[in-house]
């Protein structure tokens, strides 16, 4: 509807995605947060082209929880930034057009389908008048809006589906770019808090008598873990200050927590009766009965998100309202709970989201957010909280360890049963089942819980799937690609092991174990096998899979693994490795990577997360790991948690496999077949099977 100040203020707003003022300028509002993954310029592109104007005149703006979008979702998660996006978006854009094509056709009392729109003018060719929309916005606004208005085709797309350099990589890289680090208010005052280091420990007592250019020292509550915030004019002094604290802690019934214990606990656990999530045929009647019997154990370490920036936040509560500058993946939850903690109306909370510099799942829980808005109403004055790297790698929230116990019945080449007992732990970053869903047998089941267990996708004669909660006391949540991970490197790596005690091709056996291509239902999720088969075998022709890998005085091999995730992306990987002929070492050369993700909406953007979430995979595989010991987490940043560096990265290579299914999410996609392709790979050159990550030769 047309927005009216002056009148040369007129805009035209038909819904909460766009708005387009009298000289023609077009404002879209991102309603998914930008962490790297390119949503803002998929959105835009999506935009331009259905309402049929040029990109470069797309101004963006980011948008933030309230009235204006009602009923639109602003988390992101889930891989379903562009694709959960693309269809309503694209619908809010042909209404807007249409609206602009119809007042234009009224002006000229003329039927609107003698009239076209191209590139932010409406025209009649019969007699070869036009109008820019920027004149038409007003009369727009009065035109009724369309309930199903008509969607452009595929080949009317200028850019959707064609590859699109990212429309904000300037400011990023010229440092233009606000991140929440950025966004600190005017006379804001900076926080670090000294956080209880204990698992389920609590605050006894502190002394800051001894600190100089402090301002203010105050107990934080609402966080993850309990704390204390030294307040002062700088970062720097607030650093200084909160190493200066002196703070006793009360440890509680969890502080011995050790995780080599607990790993010991997740083994001994696959001993027991678990919660069925899949049984298909007799399982325990084959395995009894098979010629041959084979049978493995995964593990899977604890986690750290470890973004490059660090949790943080800035907010201004003042008595009648509340302002928050933060890097959220859940702006809708910092809303919902400033307005809750403080008591103010909704129209008095703003939530103003800015770029975040990695996300991975962490930035879905808002305690940074929650400790900021405490902090500003406690002191009265603007703060900025700010999580040193030593914070943010040990007191934050961690993907779970887990243990993959997979069986498997052989017999005249075939696969007679397939078993998979998965051991691991409920994500307390949502909160814990209750007494009575525990008790329900179905509750994971129901859930499709855990991903890559759950749908498992090859069609074996019999299938059983169990999973057994062991609860531990860390702070566990939503980590890239959350459950998939260390199922599927259990399931593709043992599939590799059935592949070799066979003697057939893995690629091939995973063929012919998605035959007869047909589509799998499970729960909620439509499994499309033919999409598989074709990226298996567009795969094996375009990378040269049958094609031995070679170095020269060196052991070498390839290895493969599938994954298909959230039953909208199919994807292949492909690692090429190589060890010193002695085995001590181990290079990753390249990882070849093919995938149908349904309509690649920006090809160049689908590759740089190919590239991402690979990178993330390695680091996992190759790196990542959290140890425990007396409750708490022994690894304090990229020194010894380690992330991929420069001079480790392989080639990768990236192939799309079209297709014209809807899109589909991907920016987890890439993570979890990394592990079982470089283990399978290993396997291939030395003819070790390591079971267990981080991936080592030593």
């Amino acid at each position: 509807m047309p927005r009216r100040g002056d009148a040369a203020a007129v805009s035209f707003e038909p819904n909460a995605y766009i708005r387009i003022e009298a000289n023609g300028a077009v404002t879209l509002w991102i309603t998914r947060s930008e962490m790297g993954q390119g949503v803002r310029t998929n959105l835009a592109a999506t935009l331009a082209d259905e309402l049929d104007v040029d990109l470069s005149r797309v101004t963006l703006q980011q948008a933030m929880p309230g009235s204006r979008f009602t009923g639109i979702r602003l988390r992101t998660s889930g891989s379903g930034s562009s694709s959960a996006t693309f269809l309503a978006l694209r619908r809010a854009a042909a209404a807007a057009r249409e609206m602009l094509v119809a007042a234009a056709a009224s002006r000229w009392s003329v039927s609107p389908g003698s009239c076209h729109s191209e590139l932010g003018r409406v025209t009649h060719r019969a007699s070869g008048r036009d109008l820019s929309y920027g004149e038409l916005v007003e009369a727009a606004g009065a035109q009724p809006v369309p309930q199903k208005p008509q969607l452009k085709s595929p080949a009317e797309w200028r850019y959707i589906a064609k590859p699109i350099r990212r429309i904000d990589a300037r400011q990023i890289a010229m440092g233009a770019a606000v991140y929440g680090l950025d966004a600190r208010p005017a006379n804001a005052l900076v926080a670090v808090i000294q956080r209880c280091p204990h698992l389920d420990g609590k605050l006894r007592r502190f002394d800051a008598t001894r600190i100089p250019g402090v301002s203010h020292v105050v107990p934080v509550t609402s966080g993850i873990f309990p704390g204390v915030a030294v307040v002062a004019d700088t970062t720097w002094t607030a650093m200084k200050g909160c190493d200066a604290l002196t703070v006793e802690w009360e440890r509680g019934p969890q502080s011995s927590f050790d995780s080599t214990r607990h790993m010991e606990a997740l083994l001994a656990a696959t001993a027991q009766d678990g919660y069925p999530i899949r049984c298909d045929g007799d399982v325990p009647a084959s395995l009894a009965l098979a010629e041959t019997h084979l049978e493995a154990v995964y593990e899977y370490p604890f986690q750290a998100h470890a973004p490059v920036e660090p949790m943080n936040c800035a907010a201004d509560v003042k008595p009648d309202r509340c302002e928050v500058w933060a890097s959220t993946q859940a702006p809708e939850t910092a809303y919902q709970n400033a307005i809750q903690k403080l008591g103010l109306p909704a129209d008095a909370v703003q939530v103003n989201t800015t770029l975040s510099g990695g996300g991975f799942g962490r930035r879905l829980f808002v305690d940074y957010v929650d400790e900021a808005v405490e902090l500003s109403q406690a002191i009265g004055k603007p703060v900025q909280v700010v999580w040193r790297r030593e914070d943010d790698m040990r007191n934050g929230f961690f993907h779970p360890a887990s243990v993959e116990k997979l069986s498997a019945a052989l017999g005249g080449g075939k696969i007679a049963a397939w078993q998979h007992k998965s051991v691991g732990s409920d994500l307390s970053m949502f909160g814990l089942p209750t007494a009575e869903e525990k008790r329900d047998p179905q509750h994971y089941a129901k859930n499709e819980d855990p991903w890559g267990a759950y749908d498992t996708p090859y069609n074996f004669a019999a299938l059983q799937v169990d999973y057994v909660p062991v609860d531990s006391p860390v702070p566990t949540g939503a980590w890239r690609a959350v459950e998939y991970p260390s199922r599927v490197f259990a399931r593709e790596s043992f599939l590799d092991e059935v592949a070799h005690a066979f003697g057939q091709d893995p690629l091939q056996l995973r063929i012919d174990l998605l035959q007869p291509g047909d589509v799998l239902t499970l729960g909620s999720q439509k499994i499309d096998r033919a999409r598989m088969i074709r990226v298996l075998e567009t795969a094996r022709a375009q990378f040269a899979w049958k094609q031995p890998f070679a170095v020269p005085g060196r052991l070498a091999g390839k290895g493969l693994a599938l994954n298909i995730y959230d039953a909208d992306s199919y994807m292949i990987q492909i690692a090429e490795v190589s060890s010193s002929l002695t085995g001590s070492d181990l290079k990753i050369h390249r990882i070849l990577c093919a995938f149908d993700c349904g309509l690649a909406i920006n090809p160049a953007g689908l590759e740089g997360q190919v590239e991402s979430g690979i990178t993330w995979g390695l680091s996992a595989t190759l790196h990542g790991k959290i140890d425990f010991r007396n409750g708490v987490a022994q690894q304090t940043g990229y020194h010894d948690f380690q992330v991929m560096r420069m001079n480790e990265m392989p080639a990768i290579e990236t192939l799309i496999v079209p297709s014209d299914a809807r899109p589909g999410g991907f920016g987890e996609h890439p993570v979890a077949p990394v592990a079982p392709a470089v283990a399978n790979a290993i396997f291939a050159a030395t003819g070790r099977r390591l079971r267990k990550l981080p991936l080592s030769l030593a």
